[in-house]
């Protein structure tokens, strides 16, 4: 199967603004606002990602300390907690989650689409921080050619991998959006392919045009006279 191939670590960004688990409420809004950042890793002594601080919790502090009666009492047990919080440590998020810098752009955006967040942070195999990769960086990815997509699709889906003729198909591109018109071998080839090319880096749809043979009859392989005993 084939993946977007562009790996993490050829779009984040290396020069991460971090800060450790003592670091003061003052310390992070400050940071937060000189670096125009929304959130920023938690690092321990080893340089290894322990937590998360973003706008959001600082935010909760902000609106929700020292608010009494039923405010307060209707307020989540966690968030009441980072309200009381003034450090790093009080009010990052623990459940961080992070990608490798080999792992492919496709699984990044999967990650920050089902967690909603804004950003990862990028460890290697020791969990020390490497890098950040954010939505802009992913979607960095559909900043390619029209032509380079169209030529991928031909000379690597459709030559490279069913080793069909391209001059069989014809692939069209227009803003990522690639139409694919010709006639496969069969519908099991045609569906890889329209599979296969929704996966090349750069598409963003994959409209179906592809002109499919009828189904093949299937014909009867054996043909069994059944003998059945008689009362």
């Amino acid at each position: 199967m084939r993946t977007m191939k562009t790996p993490v670590k050829d779009v984040m960004t290396t020069r991460v603004i971090w800060v450790k688990k003592e670091a003061t409420f003052r310390e992070m809004a400050v940071a937060l606002h000189q670096n125009r950042v929304s959130a920023f890793p938690v690092i321990d002594d080893d340089g290894k990602v322990v937590g998360v601080v973003s706008e959001a919790d600082l935010l909760t502090k902000e609106a929700l300390d020292g608010e009494p009666g039923l405010f307060a009492g209707i307020l989540h047990r966690r968030d009441a907690g980072k309200a009381r919080g003034v450090t790093a440590g009080d009010l990052m998020t623990t459940a961080v989650v992070t990608v490798a810098p080999e792992d492919m752009v496709e699984r990044a955006a999967r990650l920050m689409y089902e967690r909603k967040v804004k950003r990862l942070p990028v460890v290697d195999a020791n969990g020390h921080l490497v890098g950040i990769v954010s939505r802009a960086d992913v979607l960095s990815v559909f900043d390619r050619p029209d032509s380079d997509i169209g030529r991928e699709i031909l000379d690597e889906v459709i030559l490279g991998e069913f080793l069909a003729d391209p001059n069989a198909f014809d692939v069209s591109v227009k803003d990522g959006v690639v139409t694919l018109t010709g006639r496969p071998e069969s519908s099991v080839v045609g569906h890889e392919i329209v599979r296969q090319a929704r996966h090349v880096q750069g598409v963003v749809a994959v409209r179906d045009r592809l002109t499919y043979p009828p189904p093949e009859r299937s014909e009867d392989k054996f043909d069994v006279t059944a003998n059945f005993p008689t009362d």
